[in-house]
């Protein structure tokens, strides 16, 4: 995996390294020793899927406060979106700033939205 930092301090673009072969491809999506490398959380407490009817879809911005806090990974695995986070961290240089990204099948990249981000898409 190709972890790349955004303007946000914490939150990574995460591209896939594929190993190719006459069959297709394979690539690891998580591994827990390469983001613990990067210093991001790696306890993951649920996996989730969404999935919108129509294009255009806004899913609003969403976040956890403490002490329910939680690191996200969103992927987009079907289509595109344009994934929306925002910085609460109140202490934080970048405090809300955002960065906006297109996550697609084509591209199949991630994004890794620490905790006390907002994240819509």
């Amino acid at each position: 995996m190709i972890f790349t930092e955004t303007e946000l301090h914490g939150a990574f673009l995460i591209d896939l390294e594929p190993r190719r072969d006459p069959r297709g491809f394979f690539a690891r999506t998580f591994c827990r020793d390469e983001f613990a490398a990067q210093g991001l959380k790696i306890d993951v407490a649920q996996c989730n899927l969404s999935f919108n009817h129509k294009k255009g879809t806004f899913r609003g911005l969403h976040y956890q406060v403490p002490p329910a806090t939680e690191a996200k990974l969103i992927r987009c695995v079907h289509g595109a979106i344009r994934s929306i986070i925002v910085d609460l961290r109140p202490d934080s240089t970048t405090y809300l700033s955002h960065v906006q990204v297109t996550l697609s099948a084509e591209n199949r990249r991630a994004i890794y939205v620490p905790e006390m981000f907002a994240n819509g898409y």
